[in-house]
């Protein structure tokens, strides 16, 4: 599985960003797609992870401020961040997996993108 994530920067306390993450395989379709996000100092830890029938699962720091989406394709999933905090700044990984999987890190995954949420 490839994946490819897109969408990171700097953005002010309250404020909006979106991640990409694209996942191609020559193998079998990819059907979790999700991201984690590793803070310094702290673990990995999940941030939101979609599967291609659309069952969704967030950690429980964004939940009510993040959104997770997918394409039509379902091979393109994007990260909905609002209401962004300073607490929110981590690198964030793309994550995938063939099997449906919502509570632990699917097989496989892409570069980190950083966000940082500063004034």
């Amino acid at each position: 599985v490839q994946l490819q994530a897109s969408g990171g920067g700097l953005v002010q306390p309250g404020g909006s960003l979106r991640l990409s993450c694209a996942a191609s395989s020559d193998r079998f379709a990819v059907n979790t797609i999700g991201w984690y996000r590793q803070a310094p100092g702290k673990q990995r830890e999940l941030v939101a992870a979609i599967t291609s029938g659309g069952s969704t699962n967030f950690g429980d720091s964004v939940k009510g401020r993040f959104d997770v989406s997918r394409d039509n394709a379902r091979t393109t999933a994007y990260l909905q961040m609002n209401r962004l905090k300073p607490e929110d700044t981590a690198v964030y990984y793309c994550n995938a997996d063939y099997d449906y999987i919502l509570d632990k890190p699917g097989e496989f995954w892409g570069q980190g993108t950083q966000v940082t949420v500063s004034s």
